[in-house]
């Protein structure tokens, strides 16, 4: 059985949710504290949504500097599943593991909603369960989840396969309608809407675990060079 480390931040409200729709979706998850040099013996991690350090500074901008993190960047080099969920996201982009940044949304509005997002790449460990052109709908619940990057970075992510989802109609004002991103090995995904949240009939939505259950089919990426 696959098993993943859940990274818990101060402000972290969403790791309970995220170990319960792993499991339901067949995979083993583990608390582990972000004051934590080693995540133990696993397959991948999963960096969960909150407000980790009260969003002092900016999101992520705290939580990067966590001892937990070092071991977080090793997984994602040695080409094992590392995702962020929303405040999971920003931490990525602030430790430098994603390309671009989360900002305040357009109109400076808090958004709790579910949103439709189309699969634009299935050649990550959150996609391989999913088809290319598949609607997914997924809650947001966010203040910064407008993705932004120079036009250059832009070009490159969809260049390079990059762009994982894209909203169907953009809530927050993200370059390129963007709500997930990889890394080139596809083995790092940042993603603003909340799978975990879209995880059992009872909340509406099956669609989340298209998204999870992918984490249970995949080994550690090989490099690409």
């Amino acid at each position: 059985m696959t098993k993943l480390a859940v990274v818990v931040f101060p402000g972290t409200n969403c790791e309970h949710d995220v170990v319960m729709a792993l499991g339901n979706a067949g995979i083993e998850a583990t608390l582990v504290s972000h004051r934590e040099t080693h995540l133990g013996d696993v397959d991948g991690v999963v960096l969960p949504g909150g407000f980790a350090h009260g969003d002092y500074l900016r999101p992520g901008a705290i939580a990067r500097f966590s001892p937990a993190m070092d071991a977080v960047a090793a997984l994602a080099r040695e080409g094992a599943p590392v995702v962020g969920i929303c405040n999971g996201f920003q931490v990525l982009t602030e430790a430098g593991l994603l390309p671009g940044a989360l900002r305040r949304n357009e109109g400076l509005r808090f958004l709790c909603q579910p949103v439709r997002c189309r699969v634009v790449t299935t050649r990550t460990v959150l996609t391989a369960g999913c088809r290319a052109g598949e609607l997914l709908e997924l809650p947001i619940n966010h203040n910064e989840g407008n993705f932004t990057c120079d036009a250059e970075t832009l070009r490159r992510l969809a260049a390079e396969d990059q762009i994982v989802l894209t909203y169907l109609d953009n809530p927050n004002g993200s370059d390129g309608d963007i709500a997930a991103i990889c890394n080139k090995r596809g083995n790092v995904v940042g993603i603003m809407p909340h799978p975990e949240r879209a995880s059992d009939v009872l909340l509406g939505s099956l669609d989340g675990l298209k998204l999870l259950g992918s984490l249970a089919k995949n080994d550690r990426v090989a490099s690409s060079s």
